[in-house]
């Protein structure tokens, strides 16, 4: 079993920056795939941005230049930071894990507000 534990969410003005941050915790897993996706009210969960094992990364298209996501595989961590935040960035971030056994883990949920 893996836990993961989301922090850095919160309030923010537009044109303001935040960083999200996830950690994985647990015995015995080896992580491959690590990412945020975002769910607003009233729209589907979509993917955010995407990290691979060797650092190659993918964004949805609204978040390029602004999102960078990276990790830090001693600590199995991975970061968001968002920055020129818009009030269409407002939603719930999760983060997602995906084990190289196949598993797939999702974290809790941290809000993203963004006041125009």
């Amino acid at each position: 079993q893996v836990q993961l534990v989301e922090s850095g969410g919160g309030l923010v003005q537009a044109g303001g920056s935040l960083r999200l941050s996830c950690a994985a915790s647990g015995r015995f897993f080896v992580i491959n795939t690590m990412g945020w996706y975002r769910q607003a009210p009233g729209k589907q969960r979509e993917l955010v941005a995407r990290i691979t094992t060797t650092g190659n990364t993918n964004y949805v298209d609204s978040v390029k230049g602004r999102f960078t996501i990276s990790r830090d595989n001693a600590k199995n961590t991975v970061y968001l930071q968002m920055n020129s935040l818009k009030p269409d960035d407002t939603a719930v971030y999760y983060c997602h894990i995906v084990l190289t056994s196949g598993y797939v883990y999702w974290g809790q949920g941290t809000q993203v507000t963004v006041s125009s």
